[in-house]
């Protein structure tokens, strides 16, 4: 007979989620549970920015290739980057893979938004998966990423990233796999302000 540990390991097996579900589930958990539990899709293609950042990205890779190089001490880069790690059970796709002249390497992330002196925590928890992402995958240090304003005349800030905020991240993940794995229905988010433009906010209670 085998332990309860073992069953959700073989459960998991295989099992990638995106960056973008980790992002979810820090919005509100409920979003995990509604799009993988009971199988609601929510329809992401009708919101207007994220409609835009995609065509932010599209233009950045078509006309802006070396854009970050001058600004960085950027001695190559990769653009639009798939990367996935079993290990940890993420996927997702990097804007650009900067490699540093430090010999270490950052991610770095556009964003179809202005720069009001504020990191927004969402930016940074996405800097820190992908940068997850390239450290195992690259094996490569990452301390660093970097996100682009692009309605700030492409200014582009610095996040640092520690181990600590690996150690959280793989924690947030695993609270993911255990509401995908066991069904339960997880509170929702503490900010009711968040519900408003709630795409599942009909069905929510």
């Amino acid at each position: 007979m085998q332990a309860a540990g073992e069953n959700q390991k073989e459960a998991l097996e295989g099992t990638l989620i995106t960056i973008s579900d980790v992002l979810e589930y820090l919005f509100c958990p409920r979003f995990i549970f509604y799009m993988y539990c009971l199988d609601i899709p929510q329809h992401e293609e009708k919101r207007f920015k994220v409609q835009k950042g995609r065509e932010v990205h599209e233009t950045r890779k078509l006309t802006n290739r070396d854009h970050t190089r001058k600004r960085l001490n950027c001695k190559r880069k990769e653009s639009e980057v798939f990367i996935a790690s079993s290990k940890n059970h993420i996927k997702g796709i990097v804007d650009e893979v900067l490699f540093l002249e430090d010999g270490t390497a950052a991610p770095l992330e556009y964003k179809f938004a202005e720069y009001k002196d504020k990191i927004f925590k969402t930016y940074k928890n996405q800097l820190i998966l992908q940068a997850l992402l390239i450290q195992e995958n690259y094996n490569i240090e990452v301390n660093r990423g970097y996100i682009c304003f692009t309605r700030s005349n492409n200014l582009v800030k610095e996040i640092a990233i520690k181990p600590s905020d690996f150690d959280k991240s793989l924690k947030i993940i695993q609270e993911i796999l255990d509401v995908m794995n066991k069904g339960v229905y997880p509170k929702t988010t503490r900010s009711s302000r968040k519900c408003i433009d709630c795409c599942y906010r009909n069905i929510c209670v």
